[in-house]
């Protein structure tokens, strides 16, 4: 099920606009925990705004936005970055859809920016992370032999983690270490080869990423499509009765 988000297409200047990022999956769905048990997926989502466009203060945001952000604490990916907009993890069940209220520039106070279409870089997540911050990897993906050989032996730890011992050809043991929650696919005695699988793929989650485009709309160009729309209905009205006038006259001289 693919990422969706949703952005009106044009917003006003120095205006408060919603982003909203859907990340739908099965309702049945779980993944492994840290401690190997089955849980519920989390989620979690990015948002990359053009330059000039940030999170909403607070202060600005209506009553529905607050309803509909509650529970959700969003992070800027850096203090330089803040057009960079990061949420999660958040328990997926019931985050499927998030709101980011997003709050456009101004470019009659600000010439650095100006008005026309903008690009937004959307990027949605389920599931725990492969890797952790620290390059440590998680229980969540597959693990793999560093080395080819038999499988000598393979001991159960009390955690309900593994430890797979694996002789090569000049009797040398590599020991790899399978944490608690994927399953071993292989037994002792079996051979195989650097890079083969250890366990099954754990992971049910993934990541997906869209673009979205938006304009920021100038309010004199507004102000222009509404005096052109005005022009255009008199105009309509003064040829309906300039045609009613010109069908009296005929009327009167019994054309």
């Amino acid at each position: 099920m693919p990422t969706i988000a949703e952005v009106p297409q044009s917003v006003g200047a120095d205006s408060v606009f919603k982003a909203v990022v859907k990340i739908p999956y099965k309702n049945d769905l779980k993944e492994i925990g840290a401690d190997g048990s089955e849980v519920p997926l989390q989620v979690g989502a990015v948002v990359m705004l053009p330059n000039g466009f940030k999170l909403a203060p607070q202060e600005r945001w209506t009553e529905e936005i607050k309803e509909e952000t509650e529970g959700v604490y969003f992070t800027n990916y850096s203090e330089e970055k803040d057009n960079i907009i990061i949420v999660g993890p958040l328990p997926g069940d019931t985050n499927k859809e998030i709101v980011f209220p997003v709050l456009s520039p101004d470019p009659s106070t600000n010439k650095e920016y100006h008005y026309g279409k903008y690009s937004l870089h959307i990027g949605g997540n389920r599931g725990r992370g492969q890797v952790y911050p620290t390059g440590e990897k998680s229980n969540n993906l597959v693990f793999t032999s560093s080395t080819s050989g038999t499988i000598n032996s393979i001991d159960t730890i009390e955690d309900g983690s593994y430890k797979v011992n694996i002789e090569n050809e000049n009797g040398e043991i590599t020991t790899e270490a399978v944490p608690v929650g994927p399953q071993l696919i292989v037994k002792a005695q079996d051979k195989i080869n650097a890079g083969d699988p250890l366990t099954n793929d754990p992971n049910v989650g993934g990541f997906g990423q869209l673009d979205a485009e938006v304009v920021l709309q100038s309010p004199y160009r507004v102000i222009g499509l509404i005096a052109f729309f005005i022009g255009v209905g008199l105009t309509q009205i003064l040829l309906v009765l300039k045609k009613k006038q010109v069908e009296k006259v005929q009327a009167a001289e019994g054309i």
